[in-house]
């Protein structure tokens, strides 16, 4: 790549991240124990003044049975149950090669194939990160092989899915076609697809060791970065009308990798002005916009200012994530209406049957992620918690583990989804990750405290403190959690233990069994630091109560929660054909009729009694016209038609 500069190393990322750069898996295992203990002890050494903290990596945190265990469980299953070779198909065809078994239907016959093949590195990488299953490394390592077979016949560095993609890409090239716009009848969202690729090729790096994907992926790379130096800024700039996915976050990913100045500077080609402008100045410009199209590239302003300290892609992050989760998100935390931003404060009249699109809330997680490390706040836990009970729990069918589109807030209708083989949706792709990365944000860490952001039944090892930490709880059907504490040797650190919103004044923490004061404010995390020892428990009391949250603008619609999970209204009318090829295929089936609440001045506790033996279900009791109706939270809905929002009325 002698046309791309060399810079010294960027900013560091995770440990893991740093071994597998600095090719230390090739050391023998005795060496590489003494200096991955090394390396997280000059980590624990790091001055007091950074604020900043860091996930621990997936390999570091293992789920306990439970909501989340049981949905990774499910999509484990799911991930073994697809054919390396028919995801491989369109890339040999584009490649010139006989592929070794036909492509799968559904959008993979489309021209968007491919995407799923890079959806499902990441995800099978991520899972066995988080698993330990080897199978799935096989899996990947053996799509590796096969896409640097596709790359060497081709001899470009480009590899793809789309059809006739190398042809496409050379008309682009040249001129030929990018004076006017991509789109469904043309090349649909060509970039886009690359994105799912390289993202794919990353992950199976970072998280399985495969150091053949790196290889793949920065001759990929090269390619993208040659190609684009064809093109004039008004070219390039057309093709951004288009969905590239986060190409520019992948481009910094692959900068922080290699330190090669060339893909960082393509990182900031792709960011669109006509986004980042209005938001760097701090002003909303969304409506109107296509959700999943904004929020990827976003997520790459977040990673250009990790790797290059522009305070100006800080501020577009950080920007947007306020506009977004301050006006423009449903209860459960989705956002977007037929896949396109609507006005501030107009959610009464967006629900239907597209009102959120899962991708949206997949990306929304990563971005949210990034801002918690940069500032460890209760607002970005909160809103990643009831995204992740309420909506991507509650995107998976947990009887077959099969993803939706949508999940639909239209009162009186039902949740779409896929087929296994038949479907492949864009949030197919996005739904296979989403299982396989709880341990992404329960638990962070900085230099001497380690951050409890979700009470979820698992277990982190922080080997740098020679700490393992085991949480048992049986939340939220239970109200409590128990951290158990395994330590080598006595250490003095602080747990940072999450005071969420919901609680209610009963909230309380124990240490060995003694209450230890709280400043008692909700929205914030408590702050214990003392000299921690082998065998101490940490119990966290999380009392839930019931409340009426109305919707913005509309104080006469209303959702119901308990605690951080939002319950609906069971309507009954199972659905006789419950999985689609299409993610509208269903549309044209009428809804139910909704009953009204006759609520109004009315305490929550007086008219929503729970139900015996039921955990988390409740039932209306004389308030519900023509009926009262059965509630339960939103991720326990799988096949019958449902509502989130009811409207509300005095009594007669």
């Amino acid at each position: 790549m002698s046309d791309i500069e060399v810079l010294p190393s960027p900013k560091s990322g995770n440990l893991l991240e740093i071994l597998v750069r600095s090719n230390v898996f090739k050391l023998p295992i005795v060496l590489l124990t003494l200096l991955l203990a090394y390396c997280q002890a000059a980590v624990a050494q790091v001055s007091d003044g950074n604020t900043m903290v860091r996930t621990f990596d997936l390999n570091e945190v293992r789920l306990l049975p439970g909501l989340f265990r049981h949905a990774m469980d499910m999509d484990e299953k799911y991930l073994l149950s697809l054919d390396p070779d028919r995801l491989l198909a369109p890339y040999f065809k584009a490649a010139g090669l006989q592929p070794k078994a036909p492509q799968y239907k559904g959008w993979e016959s489309t021209q968007l194939s491919g995407a799923i093949l890079g959806h499902f590195l990441s995800a099978a990488s991520m899972m066995y990160a988080s698993t330990g299953n080897v199978k799935l490394k096989n899996k990947v390592d053996y799509i590796i092989d096969g896409l640097k077979k596709c790359q060497d016949a081709l001899g470009t560095g480009y590899i793809g899915g789309i059809p006739d993609g190398p042809a496409f890409w050379k008309k682009v090239e040249s001129g030929d076609i990018v004076t006017r716009s991509f789109s469904l009848d043309s090349m649909w969202s060509p970039w886009y697809n690359l994105h799912k690729v390289f993202a794919g090729l990353r992950d199976a790096y970072l998280y399985t060791g495969n150091f053949e994907a790196e290889k793949v992926m920065e001759k990929f790379g090269s390619w993208a970065v040659n190609f684009s130096n064809h093109l004039t800024d008004a070219q390039f700039t057309h093709m951004l009308q288009c969905e590239y996915g986060g190409m520019n976050e992948v481009m910094a990913d692959l900068y922080e990798i290699t330190g090669e100045k060339g893909f960082l500077d393509l990182a900031k080609r792709f960011n669109d002005e006509r986004l980042f402008g209005p938001l760097a100045d701090g002003v909303d410009s969304l409506a109107g916009n296509h959700v999943n199209m904004q929020i990827p590239r976003v997520i790459g302003a977040a990673k250009e200012y990790e790797v290059d300290d522009n305070e100006t892609m800080k501020d577009v992050a950080e920007y947007f994530w306020k506009e977004v989760t301050e006006k423009r998100i449903y209860i459960n935390g989705e956002m977007g209406d037929y896949e396109y931003f609507g006005k501030p404060g107009d959610l009464p009249n967006q629900l239907n049957r597209e009102s959120g699109e899962t991708c949206n809330v997949y990306n929304m997680l990563k971005l949210t992620r990034h801002l918690m490390e940069w500032d460890p706040k209760d607002e970005y836990a909160e809103y990643y918690e009831r995204a992740l009970y309420n909506d991507i729990l509650a995107s998976q069918d947990p009887e077959t583990g099969m993803m939706t589109y949508f999940i639909s807030l239209e009162p009186g209708f039902f949740k779409t989804f896929s087929t296994p083989y038949n479907s492949f949706w864009c949030c197919v792709g996005t739904g296979m990750e989403n299982h396989s990365k709880y341990g992404k944000f329960i638990y962070m860490h900085n230099n001497d405290s380690l951050y409890v952001n979700l009470f979820i039944p698992s277990v982190v090892k922080w080997s740098g403190k020679g700490l393992t930490v085991t949480q048992e709880t049986d939340f939220p059907m239970s109200q409590t959690s128990t951290l158990h504490l395994n330590l080598k040797t006595s250490e003095v650190l602080t747990f940072e233990i999450r005071r969420p919103y919901w609680a209610g004044p009963e909230y309380e923490i124990k240490v060995n069994g003694k209450k230890v004061a709280t400043d008692g404010k909700p929205e914030s995390y408590e702050s214990i630091k003392r000299e921690w020892r082998n065998g101490d428990r940490i119990e966290v009391t999380l009392p839930m109560r019931l409340s009426v949250i109305p919707m913005a603008n509309d104080s006469d619609k209303v959702a119901i929660m308990y605690g951080p999970i939002v319950l609906a209204g069971e309507l009954g009318g199972y659905i006789p054909l419950p999985y689609a090829k299409e993610n509208n295929q269903f549309f044209d089936m009428p809804d139910v009729s909704v009953p009204n609440l006759e609520i109004v001045g009315k305490p929550v506790d007086e008219w929503l009694k729970p139900v015996p033996g039921k955990p988390l279900h409740f039932r209306t009791v004389g308030v519900g016209i023509p009926h009262d109706v059965e509630m339960k939270p939103l991720y326990e809905i799988s096949h019958q038609h449902y509502t989130v929002y009811w409207d509300i009325t005095a009594a007669q």
